[in-house]
């Protein structure tokens, strides 16, 4: 599956957060793209880049080998609330109904 964020922190720094928040998994070899990271472990295996898009923005994109929703993709939206919650702490979850 392939999944994909939108956020204000440089690339460099989505990268370090990766490396913190996938300590479980190997990183499995040194990607020849810049910005970008080849993860495997006992759940799967990930490519994560991260590139500047739009001037202000990064883009992050993360594609796993998995199908459907599999435990690996569930910790990849997680890894995206966190990068969120470092942008804005205060930021309040509302239901939007």
């Amino acid at each position: 599956m392939r999944h994909f964020y939108r956020c204000h922190t440089s690339p460099a720094a989505v990268l370090t957060a990766a490396d913190a928040f996938f300590p479980t998994l190997d990183l499995a070899q040194q990607s020849t793209a810049p910005r970008a990271r080849t993860f495997a472990g006992a759940l799967g295996a990930m490519k994560l880049s991260a590139r500047a898009e739009g001037g202000h923005y990064t883009f992050v994109e993360v594609e796993t080998d998995q199908m459907g929703e599999s435990r690996l993709d569930r910790n990849v939206k997680r890894f995206f609330v966190s990068l969120h919650r470092n942008e804005d702490p205060h930021h309040a979850l509302e239901a939007a109904y």
